[in-house]
């Protein structure tokens, strides 16, 4: 018998429950029904126009991103994110997106730990934070270039030393204006404006920017691992990074 979108919500609840996401998020059911059937469940980081076009009807979509971040005040076909909404909807389709809530419960962990090795850090607010065994910046950003593949690196260097580091996966710069963080520390994050990297240069504050995409790429493996277990099959369909290097 298919599962019910209501279901597998209350399955997500339980691992990541959606009361803990920042008041400026929508996560929950972005499109859809809690009453429609489920015929096949994909994971993905990002609803593109490509998969909601690949995706079979009656499907439900469990995004990292949320489609829907602000109230729409017109349904354009051809704006976004209406012009997406509108694919799921003809398909039947529904649309869960877990954002702020899963970064706090799993995705920021992840990075932090299985992503870039760091194993004793704590919550602290939107960041992971702890102290690490003293390191040259440019030594501890080779390091990170290496463990996500990736051609370059941005980094801010704010001091010569990092003893202690804070890890933001996605957009995390807002974290530097609400703490006081200790000398020698060290941002993890992606998102990095000019005006940012000139106020962490002010604060001695090091910055390594990740990338949006570098930090949350790894969503849908979770995602289909986690729902494994519980008895789900989930096909992930996801994309590459929308940056291109030269």
């Amino acid at each position: 018998m298919k599962q019910s979108v209501r279901e597998i919500y209350n399955t997500l609840n339980t691992l990541s429950p959606f009361e803990l996401q920042e008041s400026w998020d929508n996560s929950g059911l972005n499109v859809g029904s809690f009453d429609a059937r489920v015929c096949e469940i994909y994971a993905c980081l990002e609803v593109t126009s490509e998969i909601a076009h690949e995706v079979v009807p009656h499907s439900l979509i469990i995004a990292h991103h949320p489609l829907i971040f602000k109230s729409i005040k017109s349904f354009d076909y051809q704006s976004y994110p209406a012009n997406i909404a509108r694919v799921l909807i003809e398909k039947s389709c529904s649309l869960i997106c877990m954002h702020t809530n899963f970064d706090t419960t799993h995705l920021n962990a992840y990075f932090s730990r299985d992503v870039l090795g760091f194993e004793a850090l704590k919550p602290d607010g939107i960041a992971l934070f702890g102290a690490i065994k003293p390191i040259e910046l440019h030594v501890l950003s080779e390091q990170i270039k290496r463990k996500l593949s990736v051609k370059t690196l941005r980094y801010v260097k704010g001091s010569e030393i990092v003893e202690n580091v804070c890890v933001v996966c996605g957009a995390g710069s807002s974290y530097m204006y609400t703490k006081i963080l200790p000398a020698n520390s060290c941002l993890i994050t992606g998102d990095i404006k000019y005006h940012d990297a000139m106020i962490a240069k002010s604060l001695k504050l090091s910055i390594i920017d990740v990338e949006h995409h570098s930090s949350e790429r790894y969503f849908a493996q979770i995602i289909q691992n986690i729902l494994k277990n519980k008895g789900y099959e989930v096909i992930i369909r996801d994309f590459v990074n929308p940056f291109e290097h030269i």
